[in-house]
């Protein structure tokens, strides 16, 4: 079979299986129809308006931030400089890792005038409260982790390419699976503290409502935590994070301040859902079943952007570059199909929260002022909703609750 016929058809069977799996793992139970609701009932003009002038925006800064990564992988596909040029008698696995690494900090530092950008905008509606170097040095932190956690993936891709061939793939398939059970496990533990202190929540009226839903619910939830997330932003929002025994609630201590005990009670609920219905582990289970295919397709593409699958294999440690760049257009594709299982996740999360609060207008109030606070956009464009959305749109959280109210 032609190379391009089997790129062609790897890469549709990795959107095939994408697809399929999230058909397969999809939610049957996420509430009523949304009924119809306009955003002009819950929102004035003018918080619309403000709404769309700052993410409209925001999303052509995500688009350039992409964009700039490419061409830099491609620039180094294409042009490599002298240091991912590995040497001759250069030991290729330490070659791997270093061109991982250094591959890994260029990708960091292209976009990051735009990035500045779209910071700045955030600053002047208010959303942003991290000082600018302070910025910096969750950037500097945030790429010396990534360059590490990269130098380990050149190093084995690399000793993957010089055992395995062309079916380098199938370890890379596991090393993948392997590495997100690894850092949903490790990374409520060891890496979300470097960037914010977490503080078990103390004991008063929260707690207790929070220990009473997770009785009625019949849930684990392990500790419930505040981050500080007000030296960063205004936002506000929640989150369930680890697994066994790292697994915890996180709630924004934003979220705690701003926000009433009821709304608060049911953002609970909604992180007490997924708990219930184990959606951590489902999205693992998820990327286990996609991800052969997902590397397959990766490989293929990585042989057609580095000059050859002869080429890989008499210089294993210059193909980071390639595959990076490979990674780098397949993961978004499948990563677009996986959102349309998270935003039926996050549905039934707030059917849940529902069922265990029975207060729907809290669920409305509180999707209004969230949005208000976030300076989210209630209704985006469809294509943005399709490709990027992990969330169901405001609106359509809002009209869910109407339903559920209407009894259905």
């Amino acid at each position: 079979m032609p190379q391009r016929l089997r790129l062609i058809g790897a890469l549709l069977a990795a959107v095939v299986v994408a697809q399929a799996a999230v058909e397969l793992m999809r939610p049957r139970d996420t509430g009523p129809r949304p009924a119809s609701v306009s955003a002009r009932a819950y929102f004035t003009e003018r918080q619309i308006d403000r709404a769309e002038a700052f993410r409209g925006p925001q999303l052509a800064v995500y688009g350039a931030t992409v964009l700039l990564e490419l061409a830099a992988l491609a620039l180094l596909v294409r042009r490599p400089p002298r240091w991912a040029r590995p040497r001759a008698g250069r030991r290729p696995v330490l070659a791997g890792a270093a061109i991982a690494a250094g591959v890994t900090l260029v990708v960091t530092l292209a976009p990051l005038p735009v990035q500045a950008i779209g910071r700045q905008r955030a600053i002047d509606v208010g959303l942003t409260t991290r000082s600018w170097p302070g910025w910096g040095y969750d950037v500097a932190l945030g790429a010396l982790i990534a360059a590490g956690l990269a130098a380990l993936g050149g190093a084995l891709l690399v000793l993957a390419l010089r055992r395995l061939g062309r079916r380098w793939w199938l370890a890379g398939a596991a090393v993948v699976v392997g590495f997100a059970l690894a850092i949903t496990y490790l990374s409520p533990i060891l890496l979300e503290p470097r960037f914010n202190s977490f503080t078990p929540l103390p004991a008063g009226e929260t707690r207790s409502a929070v220990l009473e839903l997770a009785r009625r619910a019949e849930v684990e939830v392990g500790e419930v935590f505040v981050i500080d997330a007000s030296k960063r932003t205004t936002g506000a929002n929640a989150y369930v994070a680890g697994l066994g025994t790292t697994k915890r609630v996180v709630l924004y201590d934003t979220l705690l301040e701003d926000f009433t005990p009821a709304e608060v009670r049911l953002v609970v609920a909604h992180e007490l859902g997924h708990v219930r219905f184990s959606d951590v582990p489902r999205g693992l289970l998820w990327l286990a079943l996609v991800a052969p295919f997902g590397m397959l397709a990766a490989a293929r593409l990585a042989e057609r952007l580095g000059s050859g699958w002869d080429r890989m294999r008499e210089r294993p440690a210059a193909a980071v570059p390639a595959v990076a760049l490979a990674l780098a257009i397949v993961v978004p594709v499948v990563t677009s199909v996986s959102n349309g299982l998270s935003r039926d996740v996050e549905a039934r999360a707030d059917r849940y929260s529902l069922d265990l609060t029975r207060e729907p207008e809290t669920l409305v109030a509180f999707q209004r002022r969230i949005a208000l606070q976030n300076v989210t956009d209630p209704d985006p464009p469809g294509w943005a909703t399709v490709l990027l959305g992990t969330h169901p749109p405001v609106l359509e959280r809002i009209g869910a609750a109407v339903a559920y109210g209407r009894g259905g």
